[in-house]
């Protein structure tokens, strides 16, 4: 893509049924980063996942600023949160991309805590690294369920992070369109695949402990999508060892930082 074309920082926000609070999430985030002058240009692109509610009208009617540009993608039918992803990933014009959930379970400014690593890597949001940082504690059952998937993810495929799940990640633009083109896992552990991905290209990967609060109104069944995710978890694996992850696209930076 031609730097001509690039703005700063794209914004990435996944969205299925959120009707309810996503005029709500569109009003901070863009009120935060028109306030931020460092991050403009920026777009926000929002992906409806094949809504049932007026999720996509909303997207496209309320609020807005005029120093950001707004995009409203949609999916003809519910295909995952990762599919969703990948959709806004591709369609991203910004020498950063970022990913937030639609919920803002962590607050935008939090992004800044993101600035201080280099523009170069990846960077993932984590709620682990700090638990003095979570506001809002999730149900104990909830919080076991993600503390146990975490350890199944070291295990299976040896990520070495303590959260891979917290759905606000910063990344390279080149990064962020070439995973967008080439992450085959459409449900919640897309995440999972996309670390696998940054450590087959030897992008480096900085977590950074966020401000985190439990949000009680969930599209995420814990029993039901566990099971799917650690199904996803073992074929992601399979990939690995089989070689069938995408290469290192042409042209993409090389890393220039020593590993820690």
């Amino acid at each position: 893509m031609e730097s001509s074309k690039l703005v700063r920082l794209s914004i990435v926000i996944p969205a299925f049924n959120e009707a309810g609070r996503l005029p709500r999430t569109l009003e901070l985030v863009e009120s935060y980063i028109a306030s931020a002058r460092h991050w403009l240009p920026a777009e926000i692109i929002v992906v409806d996942d094949g809504s049932s509610d007026d999720t996509f009208h909303l997207a496209q009617s309320t609020g807005g600023h005029s120093s950001l540009e707004r995009r409203v993608l949609r999916h003809d039918h519910n295909r995952g949160k990762g599919a969703a992803v990948c959709t806004g990933l591709r369609s991203s014009i910004g020498r950063q991309v970022l990913i937030s959930d639609a919920d803002l379970a962590t607050p935008i400014e939090e992004v800044e805590r993101f600035a201080q690593a280099p523009e170069n890597h990846l960077v993932i949001g984590s709620r682990a690294c700090d638990r003095n940082l979570i506001e809002i504690r999730q149900p104990w059952w909830r919080d076991r369920l993600g503390r146990g998937f975490n350890l199944i993810v070291r295990s299976i495929v040896g990520l070495p992070f303590s959260d891979t799940q917290c759905g606000f990640k910063l990344l390279p633009g080149w990064f962020a369109r070439s995973t967008g083109e080439g992450l085959t896992t459409e449900g919640f552990a897309f995440d999972v695949e996309m670390l696998v991905l940054a450590q087959a290209w030897e992008v480096e990967v900085t977590e950074v402990g966020v401000h985190w609060r439990h949000v009680e109104v969930s599209k995420v069944s814990p029993l039901q999508h566990s099971v799917e995710m650690l199904r996803e978890v073992l074929r992601i694996r399979r990939l690995a060892r089989a070689g069938l992850l995408p290469i290192r696209p042409q042209g993409a930076p090389l890393p220039t930082c020593e590993k820690s």
